[in-house]
């Protein structure tokens, strides 16, 4: 895949994980051609990488869209994630030195001290990070890679959360993982890992509708000219101009570079439909 699909596919994914891009979203490839200012064979090869991650589902003579998953899926991308969580506890278990129980017992207070204050977006965050900081003190990469496009999977399922579960108790888990592994009690950590994400899972309601409240220029505005959190201006813009289409509607357009960094994922946490520590 070209610099420039990876690009766009940075910037996609950025959206669906800010829920800006939401289930059922049409991603045409003639609209984001115009968007990015780029051929619709580039968009196209974004496309397919946003399906290979699941994130995007493409469908023969209608085109791609935002991947709306199912309980199923949920519950096998769940699985998935606790075999790989399993098997690098038990790595952690045998190989793991004081430094790397020590920055995961830190992580936790972190956890802690954000539920504590009230701060329901730093902890969402942190209880996500969790895992991540867990599969990578693993150090295997392969492994690393595995996690990383089962957690990306797991954006969607988030956007269709609501918070009827303890929160505490779930990150309790992670101190108890801890706690568990440290003390050579891998069996029960395994179990508790598997417990945990069942718990998660649970947590899904899939029977509500979401529909796009935006346009894909819209919704990808801010990704292009850096007013995203955290988000870097890839190019400047040119000014919008008609979409051809009659109906007075304006693209932006932005001439991509060459190569550019991947954003840093992020979603955004609400009170209301806030993500879980994976």
């Amino acid at each position: 895949m070209s610099s420039r699909s990876q690009t766009i596919a940075d910037i996609l994914t950025r959206a669906i994980i800010d829920h800006r891009l939401v289930p059922g979203c049409k991603l045409g490839e003639r609209e984001l051609s115009e968007i990015f200012d780029v051929s619709r064979i580039v968009v196209r090869q974004a496309l397919i990488r946003l399906a290979d991650d699941g994130l995007a589902q493409i469908e023969r003579n209608r085109g791609a869209f935002v991947a709306k998953p199912s309980m199923q899926e949920a519950m096998e991308i769940y699985d998935a994630l606790t075999l790989v969580e399993q098997g690098v506890a038990a790595q952690l278990s045998d190989r793991l030195g004081p430094a790397g129980w020590a920055e995961l017992r830190q992580h936790v207070e972190r956890q802690r001290q954000a539920v504590a204050s009230g701060n329901d977006a730093l902890a969402d965050v942190l209880g996500q990070e969790f895992h991540t900081v867990f599969v990578r003190l693993s150090r295997n990469k392969v492994m690393q890679e595995i996690h990383a496009q089962l957690v990306r999977r797991t954006t969607l399922l988030r956007s269709l959360i609501t918070a009827d579960f303890d929160y505490c108790n779930l990150l309790d888990d992670h101190s108890r993982v801890v706690d568990l592994l440290e003390k050579g009690r891998l069996k029960q950590a395994m179990d508790l890992i598997d417990t945990h994400h069942r718990t998660v899972v649970r947590g899904y309601i899939m029977d509500r509708e979401v529909f796009p409240e935006m346009t894909p220029a819209e919704a990808l505005a801010p990704y292009l000219d850096g007013k995203a959190d955290g988000a870097t201006p890839i190019a400047p813009r040119k000014p919008a101009k008609s979409s051809g289409n009659g109906d007075g509607t304006a693209h932006a357009h932005v001439h991509l570079p060459k190569q550019d960094p991947a954003p840093k994922s992020r979603a955004s946490a609400k009170k209301t439909n806030r993500g879980l520590p994976a």
